[in-house]
């Protein structure tokens, strides 16, 4: 009788597969980076209306936005020294000091968040990855043997130390006081768009040259180009937030190291200290059972508050300046008409 209800008995019920929570995060963090590149491209158009204006006989209506400043990483350096040293913010670019400082901070306080999460360059970058992941590397992506790797990775913290041996150290208050004021400066943000509008056949060739570099290698410049990212890497050591690993629940499935934009083995670690981790949460979403990856800066948070507390740094910054005045320029409309029309002879 026993036997009958044995094989009479339903069979047990299985384990309910379990679900990443988090799964979500790639396709937010495509949201946000696509409002922002769409926000971006209006500040293009904005800006090339107003060139066009400016350099033009006819009176301007249109105005200059602000936000193409954060397109001015040098400006923005010299300004920062020149506030350093003096108390006084950039009134010729006073928004590109504020994208800058709001970057550093927030790198200090949710690492390389801006990378990962708001950086132009870092979602136009997710996209080749994305377009090669479909046209090239379905099953997986190549690795990059470290020996190649890590000296290639030293180019753009090379290229950062240039930058701060030339600016931060070389450059007396004198000197910077006269670089913000020098035509060059002022035209900086034309001779982007000049550079764009006339790109040469050797800047036509380089930029053609990563994108087919990122389509082999996920997000190449900012792996290995970027002196922007790596100033934020750097100050992305002290930040309390981190990625970090249970190895009592990890199944090893590699997943997490797999998603990774920069190829951080962060199934072999126990935390990820690196200065290349941008905060995109991509292992984090990855991840196939529970409690295996996290974010804690002592215990376990949410996820949410790396991206939260990087692009509301952004927010933060900008909402400040443009209430305190530290967001438009001073420069009279004169003077940029004057700077614009010299801005084709002047040179690098």
């Amino acid at each position: 009788m026993s036997e009958l209800v044995t094989i009479g008995a339903a069979p047990p019920a299985k384990r309910a597969r379990w679900r990443n929570p988090y799964r979500a995060i790639p396709a937010v963090r495509w949201g946000v980076q696509g409002l922002y590149l769409a926000f971006l491209l209006l500040v293009g158009w904005e800006f090339w209306r107003f060139h066009a204006q400016a350099v033009g006989a006819g009176p301007v209506t249109a105005a200059r936005p602000p936000s193409v400043e954060s397109f001015l990483p040098i400006s923005a350096l010299v300004g920062l020294k020149h506030f350093l040293l003096t108390g006084y913010w950039d009134p010729v670019h006073p928004a590109g000091l504020t994208i800058l400082c709001a970057a550093i901070v927030g790198a200090l306080l949710a690492r390389k968040a801006f990378c990962g999460w708001v950086c132009p360059v870092g979602t136009i970058s997710r996209g080749i990855e994305w377009l090669g992941e479909k046209l090239l590397w379905r099953r997986r992506w190549p690795t990059v043997p470290r020996w190649l790797d890590l000296p290639l990775m030293s180019v753009k913290y090379l290229l950062l130390a240039f930058f701060a041996w030339a600016i931060l150290w070389q450059m007396p208050v004198a000197a910077l006081d006269g670089f913000m004021r020098s035509p060059y400066n002022v035209a900086a943000d034309a001779k982007m768009l000049l550079f764009f509008q006339d790109l040469s056949a050797t800047a036509a060739g380089i930029l053609a040259a990563l994108v087919l570099l990122s389509l082999v290698v996920k997000n190449a410049w900012c792996r290995w180009g970027c002196p922007y990212g790596a100033l934020l890497g750097l100050a992305s050591f002290f930040s309390p937030l981190r990625i970090v690993r249970d190895t009592a629940t990890c199944n090893d499935c590699g997943a997490c190291s797999r998603a990774c934009p920069v190829d951080i083995p962060v199934h072999a670690r126990a935390q990820v200290r690196s200065p290349e981790c941008t905060g995109c949460l991509s292992c984090v979403a990855a991840g196939t059972v529970p409690s295996c990856l996290g974010v804690s800066p002592a215990k376990r948070i949410s996820p949410w508050v790396l991206p939260t507390v990087g692009v509301g740094a952004m927010l933060v910054f900008w909402g400040v300046a443009v209430a305190t005045g530290f967001w438009t320029s001073e420069v009279p409309l004169e003077a940029f008409r004057r700077a614009y029309r010299m801005a084709p002879m002047i040179g690098h």
